[in-house]
């Protein structure tokens, strides 16, 4: 078994690939896969639908995706990442009409877990387009952690116009205040990893809010997490000038409601 690139089921050409090589116009969700099974499905897809609709104004039924994630993931062994990126035959710079359906593209690859931590994320002023979309067109992600590496941070963290923190370059953040999870009320990309965490949080009755929040705010915070599809927490330790305190019990409540989502097979 081996990993594998498919564009619609089937093993992809190098003349399928080659205009995507060149071309930015599409959106993807990251799967871990463990054992075969993933975790947060039901998330994954209606990501890769919302988005389709958003940007091609049709999206392929939910039953064809599953089919091509399973396709891809069972060529590889039964602990991979699955990338899943929805693109328009049409190409960028053109609007397709209705009858043009979107493709998928599948791409596996090693699992992955993420760094240890903690992290330090620099502060910087930043707004994504089309936030809600995870879009491939994202070279100021790139750049910015480029920008924090160079000031001494292992990431970035973006703060609004309006000052306010929203996510990180490939994360989401999460806050403690020693009795609730807080999650920053800002434009962002809803993580799926976040959407597992937040209902099972729920489910198990621990407190969480929403709120705007600033580089003010963090001295009066317990913690701080960032996560993605690699892991529900990973600790950090400083925002901008701003330190923050460890939160083992924090990181660990997370980690544990993200072991409450049932993993299903794929």
């Amino acid at each position: 078994m081996s990993f594998v690139v498919q564009r619609n089921g089937r093993a992809a050409t190098a003349e399928e690939l080659t205009p995507l090589a060149f071309a930015g116009y599409a959106h993807f969700t990251a799967l871990q896969v463990r054992d075969g099974r993933v975790r947060g499905l039901d998330l994954h897809l209606e990501r890769l639908r919302s988005a389709s609709l958003e940007m091609f104004g049709r999206a392929l039924p939910d039953d064809r995706v599953l089919s091509y994630l399973r396709t891809a993931s069972r060529s590889g062994p039964a602990d991979l990442s699955l990338l899943a990126t929805v693109y328009s035959p049409a190409g960028e710079f053109t609007v397709a009409g209705p009858e043009v359906e979107p493709e998928l593209l599948v791409r596996t690859g090693p699992a992955a877990n993420g760094p240890e931590g903690p992290l330090s994320l620099a502060a910087i002023e930043h707004e994504r387009d089309l936030p809600a979309v995870k879009h491939v067109g994202e070279v100021a992600k790139t750049h910015r952690l480029r920008q924090a590496v160079e000031r001494g941070f292992d990431d970035a963290a973006f703060v609004d116009r309006r000052g306010r923190l929203s996510e990180a370059t490939i994360w989401n953040l999460a806050f403690w205040d020693g009795d609730s999870v807080v999650w920053p009320a800002a434009e962002m990309l809803t993580g799926t990893t976040m959407g597992i965490v937040r209902r099972q949080l729920e489910r198990l009755g621990v407190p969480q809010r929403t709120r705007e929040m600033t580089l003010d705010d963090l001295p009066t915070l317990a913690g701080a997490v960032v996560m993605n599809s690699w892991t529900p927490g990973i600790p950090v330790h400083r925002i901008g000038p701003v330190p923050l305190p460890d939160a083992p019990l924090f990181v660990k409540q997370l980690h544990q409601a993200y072991e409450e989502e049932p993993a299903v097979a794929l």
